[in-house]
């Protein structure tokens, strides 16, 4: 298990050599089925963005950490019955997978008054385990989606195969760059940033800061191995 400040000095050093500025990557740390001590361990060392899984899980972790001046992240899948639950809680929803999901969440957010910021998740392998928009189709779904003013719609996001060498997973990281870019090609950009590509995990984040991920997603390299199951709770 590697500390913070070991992975941003691989993170930055990988920065260096590609030409861009050490600000352009956040990490989230992946608090899933962790416990509260190791968040506050980590936030310590000046972690401040912590992504969850399960909002039930989430909901708890904020209440127990209130006196803590953390953000907090959505990146599992968001069922419509507890996007009220959702909205407005978090920082950013990661894994906005439908339309009829961006909806019902721009509406929440038209009722408490606020813009939520979110990101659309691209399934680039169309695995049928997996939510998230059909490439294919997705451009279909976007005027749409433009149109849904309480929604910030701040980039994109993947979670592609898992592979063991990290280099497979390399296409699908430039294949959800070059989306961006031309999603920014049409996109009215005074209304939504997209700017933001949440790609990369704690086996293969290197591969996607070559591939231009802005959020690296990590877990494991930075907690350990998961040591309680709150499931149960959910």
């Amino acid at each position: 298990m590697k500390t913070k400040s070991e992975i941003l000095s691989e993170v930055e050093e990988k920065l260096s050599q590609l030409g861009r500025p050490k600000t352009s990557v956040m990490i989230l740390a992946v608090s899933k089925l962790q416990p509260t001590e190791k968040i506050l361990q980590l936030h310590r060392e000046g972690q401040v963005d912590f992504g969850e899984n399960y909002v039930q899980e989430a909901l708890f972790k904020m209440e127990e950490l209130q006196e803590s001046p953390l953000r907090w992240h959505l990146i599992g899948h968001l069922q419509k019955n507890k996007v009220k639950l959702s909205v407005g809680r978090f920082e950013c929803i990661h894994s906005v997978d439908s339309l009829e999901l961006a909806e019902k969440i721009n509406a929440e957010a038209a009722n408490l008054g606020i813009r939520q910021k979110i990101l659309l998740q691209i399934n680039q392998a169309e695995e049928t385990k997996k939510t998230g928009f059909q490439p294919e189709t997705f451009m279909k779904s976007w005027p749409a989606l433009e149109k849904l003013k309480s929604l910030q719609i701040c980039g994109l996001m993947c979670l592609p195969p898992l592979f063991q060498n990290p280099e497979e997973t390399r296409p699908y990281f430039r294949e959800l760059r070059e989306q961006l870019l031309s999603l920014r090609e049409q996109a009215d950009l005074s209304l939504h940033p997209l700017d933001q590509l949440s790609m990369g995990t704690s086996h293969d984040y290197l591969v996607a800061v070559e591939e231009g991920s802005t959020i690296i997603r990590l877990g494991t390299i930075l907690f350990g191995e998961r040591v309680i199951d709150m499931k149960g709770q959910l």
